[in-house]
């Protein structure tokens, strides 16, 4: 069954103060040591079938992206995650995969991924929209999923992964960016081959990015007197399970 943490974030993001504010940080360290934090949108959930305690979070970002190299060179991150309509906070610690195109040179990354991954395998995908597991000869279709998360990414969005420029580098001044695509339809959407090549560019910059929670820390500023609840996951042999420890807020 789903741990109780994230049958709490579903039902917080069900309430209308929440609806259009699903964002949350995401914390990563570079190689220095020296931390780093961002705002994340929050792109949805994977659930195994034959795992469902075993949830992961879906965010995304430009592949070119320092953070994208952070994370590669140490996936440990933490999720900072504010509900202003129920007044939780969600600390969610876990395991960072970046899901790159198949034709760029990160494509072998999925060692992030673990037990959710081989459940994922084993029975696929649950609450799918399309019906199916998601899966593709007995196997979890990532390259389906990031496909599906581009495409549900609004226009301007879209565009913004086919800028010349690597994110974070330097420019000469702000009118450099008046000459760039600023909306990008769907692939069936196009009308020019400027507009297919540039489709082409934003697809392949764009990065899925599975978190994988291994602790998550819920405190509850909406319930008098505060509660705070650790949820930690345990690995064994037959199974992972989340142990659950009350601590003061």
């Amino acid at each position: 069954m789903r741990p109780r943490w994230i049958s709490k974030v579903v039902e917080a993001l069900d309430l209308p103060k929440n609806k259009g504010k699903i964002v949350y940080q995401v914390a990563t360290v570079d190689s220095h040591n020296i931390p780093h934090v961002r705002s994340h949108v929050h792109r949805g959930f994977i659930i195994p079938k034959s795992a469902p305690n075993l949830p992961l979070l879906v965010t995304s970002s430009d592949v070119r992206a320092p953070k994208v190299t952070q994370m590669l060179s140490n996936s440990s991150v933490e999720v900072c995650w504010w509900m202003e309509g129920s007044m939780d906070q969600f600390r969610i610690s876990g395991k960072a995969t970046v899901i790159p195109s198949p034709d760029n040179a990160l494509k072998d990354v999925l060692s992030g991924v673990s037990r959710a991954a081989i459940a994922l395998d084993e029975g696929g995908e649950i609450d799918r929209e399309d019906g199916t597991d998601g899966r593709t000869l007995n196997k979890y279709d990532w390259e389906k999923k990031r496909k599906e998360v581009f495409q549900a990414m609004s226009p301007g969005l879209k565009a913004s992964w086919c800028a010349p420029k690597t994110p974070g580098s330097r420019m000469a001044s702000y009118d450099e960016a008046n000459e760039w695509r600023t909306e990008l339809g769907n692939l069936d959407e196009l009308k020019t081959d400027e507009e297919r090549r540039d489709y082409e560019i934003a697809l392949s910059n764009f990065a899925m990015i599975i978190i994988e929670p291994t602790e998550v820390d819920w405190t509850q500023l909406g319930e008098q007197p505060n509660r705070r609840t650790l949820f930690t996951r345990k690995d064994e042999a037959n199974g992972s399970f989340w142990v659950e420890d009350i601590l003061v807020p």
